[in-house]
């Protein structure tokens, strides 16, 4: 992980009603955490209201999930991701944005949920999407170290 060292690194989980976010930085956090979530209206919305983040928060590295079959085979939502991640990434300028794999990564989070006292032991739908990015980004740190 020496290549994230000191780098900041936003994840996001798109989704066509909210988008969660998660942040990191190596050397300084103990695990990525999430972020929040943000509303989504129409890729252009997002797309500034991500850049408003990257900005705020001096972000170094963008991912963003998208999702697999278990095959390995994309869906027709990972073609709608891959054409926002490419408006996305021409607005990031110098700020490269990574694809992960986002598999099972809402199954996860609900598990989690489920498991935490932190959560009451319940699903927070609220807070969904957030832990779902936090976990791209977890699956991200450790399919690069």
């Amino acid at each position: 992980m020496e290549k994230f060292k000191n780098k900041k690194i936003l994840a996001i989980d798109f989704g066509t009603k909210i988008a969660g976010l998660a942040r990191f930085c190596e050397g300084r956090d103990i695990s990525p955490y999430p972020y929040g979530s943000l509303k989504y209206v129409n890729d252009d919305k997002l797309i500034s209201e991500i850049l408003n983040v990257v900005k705020e928060s001096s972000t170094d590295i963008a991912v963003l999930g998208i999702p697999k079959l278990l095959d390995g085979k994309e869906t027709s939502m990972s073609k709608k991701i891959r054409d926002f991640g490419k408006k996305l990434e021409e607005k990031l300028g110098s700020i490269p944005l990574f694809f992960q794999d986002e598999s099972l990564s809402t199954f996860e989070a609900e598990e989690r949920m489920r498991e935490s006292p932190r959560y009451n032991f319940k699903v927070d739908k609220k807070q969904l999407d957030a832990l779902s990015a936090s976990i791209i980004l977890e699956d991200f740190l450790s399919s690069e170290s």
